[in-house]
């Protein structure tokens, strides 16, 4: 319907307003940022397995994260950085490696599937959805749905795809279709991956440090036992070749999600949003290459000092309330703007958006409540650079005295603050009162201080008004 760059971020500015889109932008934002940084780790950590095959050997202190047993994560940020300059050089160049590197990851997956099927060992499958341990989110259903959540992010893909939109030849055509066939597909593929890999390997072994990289541990199941015990692989050079297409696969969706960063940043400057150095088009190579710049040596900072079971559950929840927040907006379009015209209309509206809304906020639940703290936080730091500076510079309501929207912002920032107190209690209660304060603290001190700054915009609001009435 909307076919310029920006993804959901431009679909919102055009049915539900500024506010709103911020909010999905800024959103969006953290999402590409930590998904680039879970891909970043685990493509360092596929690096380290395939280099051991070769009989290379890394030292850990420079492959992990102080918090998994290292210093610093060097492959992971050095894979950020290579990324970041084939897209500073332009989409035309990256889009070609791009198309070889999806034909390598399919090519993997298909040979994965074939070749690992006659390696499943049944009694891996048993039981096929191990018993809670008595904690939410550990094993049983509420395991199922909090492991649904947290991989929720494979679909981000799609997603990022429509930042792009601008550059695509008839995107209104090309894009609906580019999505939900390659939708298709790849949920067909994940099921049948998922299917053999917890049927060659059993579901513990992909536990911990070595489980950044399954698919490693998988194709080392792929062989026969000595008298040892041993699994000793069958086709050892082919195991070394997945791993080695796995890398190039990774390096594509790592470019996606840097891509979608800096094509939301150019949206939201190019309406006012964020300053001018997020639009600026380097005449060489016409792209945002000092945006580029700056989310390469953010996104690889993360991917050098952070773990990646947390950058994995932030990305799925920022993901989870993007869709969320879209499946909202098709159904204000469809009230609103129910006559526009559209190259696609979603069907059986308004069952679909609110299935998929109560979908989403469903596996957001399960998520851990940690991750709720980051997250909420994450989105009143954006309503405060929204209200210090997009406000003042938007391009929508420029020089105009009385914005619209005033109270749904301070709502927002009320509710967002009330929020906060809320999932900081969930997750002292779920840790234990004896353990460390410290995200309980934080979020205290932000609900209560966006709190009272967002009461005091209403009492000013207020009196205002009552005296521009008197």
């Amino acid at each position: 319907m909307i076919p310029v760059a920006g993804s959901a971020y431009t679909y919102s500015y055009a049915t539900m307003g500024e506010l709103i889109a911020w909010i999905i932008g800024w959103d969006l934002v953290l999402e590409y940022t930590v998904a680039a940084t879970t891909v970043s780790i685990s493509w360092s950590r596929y690096l380290v397995v395939f280099l051991e095959g070769l009989n290379i050997h890394l030292p850990q202190a420079l492959t992990a994260c102080p918090w998994d047993g290292g210093i610093v994560n060097i492959p992971a940020f050095m894979i950020v950085v290579l990324m970041s300059i084939f897209l500073i050089r332009g989409t035309e160049g990256s889009s070609i490696f791009n198309g070889i590197v999806v034909f390598l990851k399919v090519s993997v997956i298909a040979i994965f599937v074939v070749l690992g099927w006659k390696y499943i060992n049944a009694d891996n499958y048993t039981p096929y959805i191990p018993a809670n341990t008595g904690t939410l989110g550990e094993y049983g259903l509420s395991g199922v749905l909090r492991g649904a959540a947290i991989v929720f992010f494979a679909f981000l893909g799609f997603d990022a795809v429509s930042t792009a939109a601008q550059e695509t030849k008839n995107p209104k055509r090309n894009m609906p279709i580019g999505i939900l066939v390659s939708l298709l597909v790849c949920t067909v593929l994940y099921m049948l991956f998922a299917h053999v890999m917890t049927g060659v390997a059993h579901y513990t072994e992909f536990s911990g440090q070595q489980g950044i990289a399954p698919v490693a541990i998988a194709i080392e199941h792929m062989g026969h036992a000595d008298a040892t015990g041993i699994i000793h692989p069958d086709y050892p050079w082919l195991n070394r070749a997945i791993v080695l297409a796995i890398l190039f696969g990774y390096c594509s969706v790592i470019m996606v999600t840097l891509l979608g960063q800096s094509r939301v940043f150019l949206s939201m400057s190019h309406d006012g949003l964020l300053p001018p150095f997020f639009s600026h088009i380097n005449e060489k190579f016409r792209t945002p290459a000092r945006s580029n710049l700056l989310f390469m040596l953010i996104v690889g900072l993360l991917a050098a000092f952070v773990p990646a079971r947390l950058a994995g559950e932030m990305t799925s929840i920022g993901t989870l309330m993007a869709f969320t927040l879209v499946c909202a907006a098709v159904l204000v379009v469809r009230k609103t703007m129910p006559n526009v015209p559209r190259s696609f209309k979603t069907p059986f509206v308004p069952l679909v958006p609110i299935l998929g809304i109560l979908t989403c906020l469903c596996m957001m639940l399960f998520l851990p409540a940690d991750t709720w703290i980051r997250l909420v936080l994450w989105m009143l730091i954006g309503l405060d650079i929204y209200v210090g500076y997009g406000m003042k510079h938007s391009k929508l309501e420029h020089g105009v005295k009385n914005r619209q929207g005033q109270s749904a912002l301070n709502m927002i920032g009320i509710a967002l603050s009330l929020l906060c107190v809320i999932t900081g209690l969930w997750h002292q209660q779920t840790v234990g009162w004896n353990e460390s304060k410290v995200l309980l603290i934080i979020s205290f001190v932000f609900a209560f201080t966006h709190c009272a700054y967002y009461m005091m915009r209403i009492w000013k609001g207020t009196t205002k008004q009552t005296n521009d009435n008197g």
